[in-house]
């Protein structure tokens, strides 16, 4: 029996590579987690981009990827035994050029399995003129495309990569959700964002769930977060838990991670200057 999702919605996820709404906050509770944003954002310099383990270095997420409302879902579609991979806050200025181009995610991270879903949350509307995640429902079955680098500074992307061969923008679809929803999607799915045209913050959360079992192939050692079930497999160091914001013993290990996810996200660039 599933505990969120239906039958008919598990069977769209697995055909489309993405499901959605889901509803994770409620009004209050959303822009509270706004302005906890906000804040955390002006405490890292303002970047439009947070860190890839911004659990281990804000409480306020680290209750967020453990919430129940977002676990019963992924629950639904990889298991009882859930494992959070990265959670990043992605923010488009108002009227901003900021971009992300078409890519599969499964391309960069190194994770074995077929079971990562991307938890997408947002905290201000997304829409198409704000800059939504668009698709190509589908695509997650494919074969893996090829991708290029571009590093372009108004790309968001840590190499600024892209699917070097044509994406059909008439085959695409508009990921479209209210403050407070989330979107749910699978890391082989190509995907893209436009800039945000409109006159406020496009602001997401980006959360990522596997189960214990998946692999990294990339590099001898990385580091999970257990949120639910248990780890019968070892693959992953477990993450602390920050007691508060910018506990030191997390952000010790914060530190060790980043210092890893580099080294995964630019394999292969030949020692470009990195990105974050």
């Amino acid at each position: 029996m599933t505990k969120v999702l239906s039958e008919d919605a598990i069977e769209q996820y697995r055909r489309d590579g993405f499901y959605v709404p889901l509803s994770v906050l409620d009004p209050n509770e959303a822009a509270a987690m706004r302005g906890a944003l906000e804040r955390s954002v002006a405490a890292c310099g303002g970047r439009g981009k947070g860190s890839a383990r911004s659990h281990l270095l804000f409480r306020w997420l680290a209750d967020l990827i453990r919430s129940p409302r977002l676990l019963d879902a992924v629950e639904d579609l990889i298991g009882p035994n859930i494992m959070c991979w990265g959670s990043q806050w992605w923010i488009k200025e108002p009227r901003s050029p900021d971009f992300v181009s078409w890519h599969q995610d499964s391309r960069y991270w190194g994770i074995a399995t077929d079971n990562l879903v991307s938890a997408w949350v947002a905290l201000s509307p997304a829409t198409a003129e704000s800059g939504c995640v668009r698709c190509v429902p589908g695509s997650q079955l494919g074969t893996s495309m090829p991708h290029r680098d571009t590093w372009r500074d108004d790309n968001m992307l840590s190499r600024g990569q892209e699917i070097a061969v044509e994406v059909d923008e008439n085959e695409a679809v508009n990921i479209e959700v209210g403050t407070g929803e989330a979107a749910l999607f699978d890391y082989r799915l190509a995907h893209a964002s436009h800039p945000n045209r409109s006159g406020d913050r496009r602001i997401a959360i980006a959360i990522r769930y596997i189960p214990p079992d998946a692999r990294q192939t990339l590099t001898a050692w990385d580091s999970a977060t257990l949120v639910r079930g248990r780890d019968a497999y070892g693959h992953f160091e477990h993450e602390p838990k920050p007691a508060y914001d910018f506990d030191p013993v997390a952000v010790a290990f914060h530190r060790r991670t980043e210092e890893n996810l580099h080294r995964i996200l630019y394999r292969g660039t030949g020692g470009a200057e990195l990105r974050t």
